[in-house]
């Protein structure tokens, strides 16, 4: 071999390697298969729970008032209903809104069938910011043994809560992640969906192969219990972003059997796409800026490097057409990998949000990905992003 197959053939490697990784991802994903989400009130999965409140719903609100309202009315046609009422609460935790947020809550709270409360992080000593401090908030004043976080400009479908009971009654289970789909149109809303879907896939994959890597904070589940017993967001309180996946990390290493991932219709999440490039750029740098914080060795950050490696590889491959014309296999074969790995792992995935259509867009998103997340990457690492209406230094 001359020097630049040689070469050729270790641009190759991070693309063979992917493409390794997500054929087994593939084959994890497919293993999850759909949760048995009970169709009517008082069926099987319902009678297994003991009568009361099993569920606190946790929404961290920052002038959502506009948006608040459809999330609470998704929430009041839940099917998830006990012989006595609902199995379960909302608490809205109000970070320094200067809208109308607060008085969202309180009307929904006199309108609704179930226990709606407001918590506001103005009214508390110190007055402390951020979602992790309004989840600890909401947190302190749950009275069900599972809490169910989204965000307060999501949507939720009605049997939202019953995709997730099955698992209140499994005394092993500690954590279950769900499905989140991103909504809008147009050809940027679609590249945000495709890598949100990618990221949602290989999360769950992860976790069904038993090393976790990543959830979603709009969709997850956990029991309170076991928050307290890990000790919280303590250890990252101090980092604005990370409510999801470090907790994730933090139960995954004390409860290696309590990790689970709803892969149901019902569990999914809705949340639009960000508008525009700058708001695209200023949320995955708040996503990014996380990852320096991973642990050394751990399952996140090994994953994280090998996507890394895998796009930016693709980069270099073509130039070495500049120096050996003849080297195009090379190329060629370092492509095929990673999109065919690619095409490979989604294609199931996709087709499980109803979206199998984004996948013409895989070459598009794989052309743009690499300058783009190193553009994030470098960014996260330096730290520093708008969000909220807050500058987070």
């Amino acid at each position: 071999m001359s020097g630049a197959d040689w070469l050729g053939l270790l641009l190759c490697l991070p693309s063979a390697l992917y493409a390794l990784i997500f054929w087994q991802y593939r084959r994890s994903w497919l293993r999850l298969g759909g949760s048995d989400v009970p169709g009517q009130p008082g069926s099987d999965a319902d009678q297994m729970l003991p009568a009361g409140l099993q569920a606190s719903v946790i929404i961290a609100a920052r002038n959502e008032a506009l948006a608040l309202p459809a999330l609470l009315a998704d929430l009041s046609r839940q099917t998830w209903q006990g012989q006595g009422g609902p199995f379960f609460e909302v608490i809205v935790a109000d970070d320094h809104s200067s809208d109308g947020t607060a008085d969202v809550v309180r009307q929904a709270a006199a309108d609704s069938a179930f226990p709606v409360r407001l918590v506001s992080l103005s009214e508390l000593p110190g007055r402390p910011t951020g979602k992790k401090a309004a989840v600890e908030a909401a947190l302190a004043v749950a009275r069900a043994p599972w809490a169910i976080c989204t965000d307060a400009d999501c949507r939720v479908s009605t049997g939202w809560l019953r995709a997730y009971a099955p698992y209140f009654g499994q005394e092993a289970v500690q954590f279950v992640s769900g499905p989140v789909l991103l909504t809008g149109t147009g050809l940027l809303a679609d590249l945000q969906g495709l890598e949100l879907a990618a990221l949602v896939g290989t999360g769950a994959a992860s976790i069904a192969r038993g090393a976790p890597t990543m959830c979603n904070g709009a969709n997850l589940a956990y029991r309170r219990a076991a928050f307290a017993e890990v000790g919280g967001f303590r250890g990252n309180d101090h980092l604005p972003s990370g409510d999801d996946e470090f907790l994730l990390h933090k139960l995954a290493a004390s409860y290696p059997q309590g990790i689970r991932f709803v892969r149901h219709p019902a569990a999914t999440v809705r949340t639009a796409a960000q508008s525009g490039l700058g708001a695209l750029l200023q949320q995955r740098v708040r996503w990014a800026s996380k990852w320096r914080h991973y642990q050394p060795g751990g399952a996140s950050r090994g994953l994280a490097l090998l996507v890394l490696g895998a796009n930016v590889s693709l980069y270099l491959l073509p130039l070495l057409l500049l120096w050996q014309p003849a080297s195009w296999p090379w190329v060629v074969a370092g492509w095929a990998l990673k999109l065919g790995a690619d095409v490979l792992f989604l294609t199931p995935v996709l087709g499980f949000f109803g979206r199998r259509r984004w996948l013409r867009l895989v070459p598009l998103l794989q052309l743009l990905y690499p300058p783009y997340a190193l553009a994030v990457g470098l960014l996260g690492l330096r730290g520093g992003y708008s969000w909220k209406g807050r500058q987070i230094i």
